[in-house]
């Protein structure tokens, strides 16, 4: 019996392997000598780590110098690098569990050619409909709001090269710009954007870094965070949100040849984020300190320059990348709600996924509280979809001893007990249940409400100096 077993996960094995490798060379079949293929089509692991280092730091670049303005520079310090391993952590549990419901479901010979593997599925595929029905309405909602994130960052980023118009002007023609992301079929044609976006972030950060070293410190600046709990703890939610950009992992990995080499890009994507949010955060928040408090943009602070303007222009571009990242997932799941999914025509594609568009656009307009509502998001979605979900979802999923046995990648060779495991992974529970969601939910909404209390929905020009002085006034 045990032989039998054996056989067939053997052949199981080589059937899955035997298809990354069909597909793989079929790729780079049609691909060698085509331009087009080279830029639009990727499926590597280069093309992975790009996506993933591109879609982790975006917008979120430039609020991190108002978090350190709410907590301290050693805070920040300390949390960027333990959310980005947390982050990590997760991301890899999430590779895990896609590997064993892909693995699942070819000894049913179950064919996904046609077909994107969503969190959502595996979800379902390994625990059931209540699970399913968790992971799509957290992912569905982080997703939208991430969305929402990148329009409004749009409209405060282009304000400081052109002021004659608003922000929420800026926020309508930047939402019809975004809306032709419809036409990008999915994350395998992100190859050139995601080679694009992480040069334009490296750019950015950089020029962050030497602009404010260059500039020095403001005359009788004052660095006196941490001064007060609810701003400490609104700091770390965009922290956690910051290094909580892996609700599109499923979809990266699926859009890969061998799925099976993504466990670790999350991390080595991490590290090299490291290199960029650490420097410029604390470069920015030691030359303007604590005016960053009403400073939510970095940008806002640092002098017009030709090198500010080109900043500023590639965070756009960038942003723009970013949004697609994030809806592409929404695209996809409406398709599916539809079902045109299987639809080969781009174009008609394209039409079907307009709808999920507009709700963001609106969004945005309501809510432009570019920086606050990062950390909103951060505590009450990025918490359970990216952290505490894949974590409990782990342990559900090999709680047994025959799932454990059986399953399709064992613990890593830095932690192989399942013991081991399981004590991290309740620990990621527990924290990010109680500082992330508890802790942060309170400060993040309570700094959130202030400010439509203060600016007002549908606010017309966000931290902009007429809107900042009839706040002070206010």
């Amino acid at each position: 019996m045990m032989a039998q077993k054996e056989a067939e996960e053997v052949m199981v094995s080589t059937f899955t392997e035997t298809e990354y490798e069909e597909k793989e060379e079929e790729n780079k079949d049609q691909s060698f000598f085509s331009f087009k293929s080279l830029l639009w089509h990727g499926g590597s692991v280069y093309d992975a780590w790009f996506s993933c280092a591109s879609n982790q730091v975006a917008q979120v670049l430039l609020t991190l110098p108002y978090s350190f303005s709410q907590m301290g520079m050693l805070s920040g310090i300390i949390l960027q690098i333990f959310y980005g391993i947390a982050g990590s952590w997760t991301a890899y549990l999430i590779s895990v569990l896609y590997i064993e419901y892909r693995t699942r479901k070819e000894k049913q010979n179950v064919s996904f050619k046609n077909h994107v593997i969503q969190w959502f599925e595996v979800l379902d595929g390994l625990l059931g409909p209540t699970w399913k029905a968790l992971g799509l309405a957290f992912n569905c909602t982080f997703l939208l709001f991430g969305s929402v994130i990148q329009l409004i960052a749009c409209a405060s980023n282009i304000y400081y090269i052109n002021d004659k118009l608003d922000k929420r002007t800026w926020t309508y023609i930047f939402g019809a710009c975004c809306a032709t992301t419809v036409f990008i079929p999915s994350f395998h044609n992100y190859r050139i954007w995601s080679f694009l976006g992480l040069g334009m972030t490296t750019y950015t950060a950089w020029y962050l870094t030497i602009a404010a070293l260059v500039h020095g410190q403001d005359e009788g600046v004052t660095h006196s965070a941490p001064k007060r709990l609810v701003l400490y703890f609104t700091g770390a939610t965009n922290i956690l949100y910051t290094f909580g950009g892996h609700a599109v992992t499923v979809e990266i990995m699926h859009a890969m040849w061998k799925p099976q080499k993504f466990k670790f890009i999350y991390l080595l994507a991490t590290l090299y984020v490291f290199t960029l949010t650490i420097p410029s955060a604390a470069a920015v928040y030691w030359a303007f300190g604590d005016k960053l408090l009403d400073h939510s943009n970095a940008f806002s602070l640092l002098p017009r320059s030709v090198w500010r303007d080109v900043a500023v222009v590639l965070m756009l571009i960038h942003q723009f990348i970013t949004f697609g990242f994030a809806c592409t997932p929404l695209y996809f799941v409406w398709e599916k709600v539809v079902g045109m999914h299987d639809t080969k025509s781009i174009f008609l594609r394209a039409l079907t996924r307009l709808p999920v568009v507009i709700p963001i656009w609106f969004l945005a307009i309501i809510f432009p509280f570019f920086g606050p509502i990062n950390s909103a998001v951060g505590a009450l979605l990025v918490s359970f979809t990216v952290y505490i979900i894949p974590a409990l979802a782990h342990m559900l999923t090999y709680r047994s001893a025959p799932a454990r046995q059986n399953a399709a990648e064992k613990p890593p060779s830095f932690l192989p007990s399942w013991t081991a495991v399981y004590v991290v992974n309740a620990f990621v529970v527990g924290w990010v249940l109680v500082v992330g969601f508890g802790l942060g939910g309170w400060a993040s909404m309570s700094n959130f409400i202030k400010q439509v209390d203060t600016f007002g929905l549908f606010a017309k020009c966000y931290q902009c100096p007429s809107s900042l002085a009839a706040a002070k006034h206010h």
